[in-house]
């Protein structure tokens, strides 16, 4: 019967290698990994250590032992920060970061909140794929908006070929529970927080991670919720829910009520609405990120975004459009005070139309012409006159824009007695109209200002709007020269001999079509505003309305101002400075601009909050902050301004932000630099032909990248190819070429060769190189249970003379044996100094490592090779 003694190193057939805890005779307990087993003392086998090869004095093979060090650091960095998989997208420290913090543990529950362009799929990404890789998640469910459902699934089987499947109500009827036979599915929460799918979902296999998008959604007030809100509720009520990640951009929306319940569906041990905000602050950077744009950076600390660049381009209405924007004015004017007259219902629906009305006048006279022409005839028809409409939450802006834009003429009740005279008053002056000045300023913004191969990407909220402008810049610059975004993907414009046309596109070839040059303006609603990346060719962007929440021209501008922009952004502002809309915009961003003062004055690092003051308020305040604004006389409108929005950016809203700022979690470049890998795919190469040439394997390169034989014994797996040609270490690929040519983490050829490299049996070796001895050990947890993600590490302690020893981190260990190369030549039997310098390395391990502030509870420490200098 074999003895064993404590720490030992050992191999089971079962369970890999391990090192015994105790030889309990017959048994012996051995822990392998964070695993404790006891298994029959026979089925054990003795492995040879790093003390056994100073021991005997004899070297192994070169070659191996640098292939080796390689795999233990690739899958040790890889592990942690998941840097070599093969996602099709340039990594970022910020998002790294993210992955880590959000992954650490598990469960794992976190509030991602990184400002808009900061790449929250791709985080998203990072974060699920070594989960679904080491089958710690089975069950995954991505809830999003219906508009951005289609994405999400086409980013991650791009960017990390994970597949997910649409849920669709006809695929889940009848006795076919789809919740039962999906495992890794994409959803709108506004679909299935219905009746039918919810209560499947309800009584379906729990979810190990659940991921949210736009999770502003989801708000509870004191006495009501959003249904989205009451579904998650009810998943977590109902143990559904394991892990929980959710995204936004604007998590506090004005009520502490709401952002604290938000928090409690993260963390129901740390955050209860019901207790004092204050109180419970602090925990924040527990269970919230965020990062802002103004502060992350690349690798090297340079900062990724450059400020952008906003122009107010003013025009003047000319005599005819002043006559039809005054008379507009009285009848909104005269229909508010009529309104303010009535009570409940009568007067919210009648608010309602006016509101939409002045925001479809301060659009364009086309876009408030063509809804008064509705609503005459249909005051004509006298349709359901004395009905309100049905009011229902819109899933999306262009939603809530179409509805305006509809509700002139779906609600027939009057808004003062003479109105169907009033409307053909305001007509006949529309009519008189010719080329609307705005237009005509736009194109001349587009001729005079512009290099001629500009690309342009233009914003308006109503598709009337959206349809002049296309037709008129069509007209001027020629047929084909752009296209257009909106919700419904159809738009119908200005045709030939006082005719019109319908035209098609969805959305995702128009952006592809302005991304590749095909058209060189792109005109969106704002179904543009959110889940469209357009930064590839073009930085400048023309709003030709100034929708009424200012938080939407963030939107817009994110198209642009985000990762991978090359150049400034500029941002040009159409706007009639004699308008009171206009004007109110004007005193709002003074406002933000002395708000965003005094927090960056109290603020280590400036940056822009003004995202986060303005969702504290509701669309509704804005609303009626324009609307209301339109009756007041301009000497006193500042005034007036000034009193309304008092609370608006107050000190209670200032000290809200900067307590929000002040505790979450984020990404520092100065604290957090030296933790991050400064390496990407191209540092397997070496590795990689390590690998191949001890499996007598020779790599070639040609202008399509990396070609080898598949090793002959290794060609038994299913999963392996004959032969591999055109393999590449750069994420530039066409996703349909992706899964065979990109080299990386998860690809079977690397894993096949990280798995027969790391368990080579090399301890100690000579390599070119080195000027001292340098060892490789592994840092793990003694402790289990502890929920971490990541139980093992391997470092490195260099012990080059006349330096202080130094710790190496795995991806820096990673960069340094890259540099080494295998000695040709037999060595010769290391000296006694030279044992004796390794054993001094190996006995301070405890104190070198501390360099690198482990995350382990009761780390312990074991060498596992060494290397010397050789020639």
């Amino acid at each position: 019967m074999p003895t064993f003694t404590a720490d030992q190193p050992v191999r089971h057939p079962q369970h890999g290698e391990g090192r015994v805890i105790a030889d309990l005779g017959v048994t012996v307990v051995v822990r392998f990994g964070v695993a404790i087993e006891q298994v029959e003392a026979t089925e054990l086998s003795r492995v040879r250590s790093i003390n056994d090869a100073l021991a005997d004095g004899q070297f192994d093979d070169a070659l191996a032992s640098l292939s080796r060090a390689q795999a233990l650091a690739i899958r040790s960095v890889n592990d942690q920060w998941g840097v070599f998989s093969r996602s099709r997208v340039q990594l970022l420290p910020h998002q790294l970061w993210v992955c880590r913090q959000v992954t650490r543990t598990w469960p794992t529950r976190w509030l991602v909140a990184d400002d808009v362009g900061l790449g929250k799929t791709i985080e998203a990404g990072l974060i699920v794929e070594p989960l679904l890789s080491s089958g710690r998640v089975r069950r995954l469910l991505v809830l999003t908006p219906a508009r951005l459902v289609g994405q999400w699934r086409a980013r991650l089987k791009t960017m990390f070929d994970i597949r997910l499947q649409e849920y669709a109500a006809d695929l889940d009827r009848g006795r076919i529970n789809f919740w039962e036979t999906s495992q890794q599915v994409v959803a709108s929460f506004h679909t299935v927080r219905m009746k039918g799918a919810r209560e499947r979902l309800l009584t379906a296999e729990p979810w190990d991670l659940i991921i949210v998008d736009e999770a502003h959604h989801f708000q509870a007030q004191e006495r009501t919720t959003t249904l989205a809100f009451s579904l998650l509720q009810a998943l977590e009520d109902a143990g559904k829910v394991k892990s929980l990640v959710l995204f936004t951009g604007t998590p506090h929306r004005g009520k502490d009520y709401s952002f604290m319940s938000l928090m409690q569906l993260v963390r129901p041990d740390l955050f209860d609405p019901e207790r004092e905000i204050g109180d419970q602050l602090p925990d924040l950077h527990k269970a919230m990120i965020r990062n802002n744009k103004a502060l992350v950076t690349d690798l090297q600390g340079n900062k990724l975004f450059r400020p952008v660049a906003t122009e107010t381009v003013d025009y003047g209405y000319s005599a005819a459009e002043a006559a039809f924007y005054g008379t507009m004015s009285d009848f909104i004017i005269d229909g508010r005070a009529y309104a303010l007259s009535l009570t409940g219902r009568q007067q919210t629906a009648r608010m309602l139309l006016l509101i939409a009305l002045q925001k479809l006048a301060a659009s364009s006279i086309a876009a408030i012409g063509a809804a008064l022409e509705r609503r005459r005839a249909t005051l004509a028809r006298r349709l359901s006159e004395g009905a309100a409409p049905e009011e229902s939450e819109p899933e999306t802006l262009d939603e809530a824009a179409e509805a305006e834009e509809s509700r002139p003429d779906q609600v027939a009740l009057l808004l003062m007695k003479d109105e169907i005279e009033r409307l053909d008053e305001i007509l006949e002056l529309a009519r008189k109209v010719g080329q609307e000045t705005k237009v005509t300023r736009l194109l001349a913004l587009i001729e005079t200002r512009l290099p001629s191969d500009e690309p342009v990407l233009l914003f308006t909220e109503y598709k009337a709007t959206q349809a002049l402008v296309f037709s008129s810049i069509e007209k001027r610059f020629g047929s084909g020269c752009i296209g257009f975004i909106n919700g419904d993907e159809r738009l119908v414009v200005a045709g030939g001999a006082n005719r019109s046309r319908m035209l098609q596109c969805p959305r995702d070839m128009a952006a592809a079509d302005f991304n590749a040059g095909q058209t060189r303006f792109l005109i969106s609603t704002e179904a543009g505003g959110e889940g469209i990346d357009l930064q590839e060719r073009c930085a400048t962007l023309v709003h030709v309305d100034l929708p009424w929440n200012p938080m939407r021209l963030h939107q817009r501008v994110g198209r642009l101002n985000r990762y991978g922009q090359k150049r400034p952004v500029q941002v040009f502002l159409l706007r009639n400075p004699e308008t009171v809309e206009a004007r109110i915009w004007a005193l709002l961003q003074e406002k933000l601009a002395r708000i965003q003062s005094a927090l960056s004055a109290s603020m280590e690092e400036a940056e822009d909050i003004s995202q986060l003051v303005i969702g504290m308020r509701s669309g509704g305040f804005f609303d009626e902050l324009f609307a209301e604004g339109l009756r007041r006389p301009s000497d006193s409108l500042s005034d007036w301004f000034n009193a309304q929005t008092v609370q608006f950016g107050g000190t209670d809203a200032v000290e809200a932000v900067r307590a929000l700022v002040g505790n979450v979690a984020r990404y520092d470049f100065q604290s957090s630099s030296a933790e991050i890998p400064k390496l990407d795919l191209p540092a397997l190469e070496p590795f990689f032909r390590h690998a191949m040439q001890l499996a007598n394997r020779r790599v070639t390169r040609s202008e399509t990248g990396l070609s080898v034989a598949t090793p002959e014994s290794w060609r038994g797996s299913p999963d392996l190819k004959g032969r591999y040609d055109g393999l590449v270490l750069e994420r530039t690929l066409p996703a349909d070429q992706a899964m065979v040519r990109l080299l990386g983490v998860g690809h079977p050829l690397m894993d096949r060769a990280l798995t027969e490299s790391n368990d080579r049996q090399a301890f100690l070796a000579r390599v070119k190189g080195l000027s001292g001895p340098l060892v490789i050990a592994l840092a793990e947890d003694e402790i289990t249970g502890t929920g971490a993600t990541v139980h093992r590490v391997i470092f490195g302690v260099d012990g080059s003379p006349g330096c202080s020893v130094s710790c190496l981190r795995d991806w820096e260990l990673l960069s340094r044996i890259n540099e080494l190369q295998p000695c040709t030549e037999a060595a010769s039997s290391p000296s006694i100094d030279e044992v004796s310098a390794i054993r001094q390395l190996i006995g301070n391990l405890l104190t070198t490592a501390s360099q690198l502030a482990l995350p382990f509870r009761c780390p312990r420490f074991t060498p596992l090779m060494a290397m010397l200098p050789g020639s």
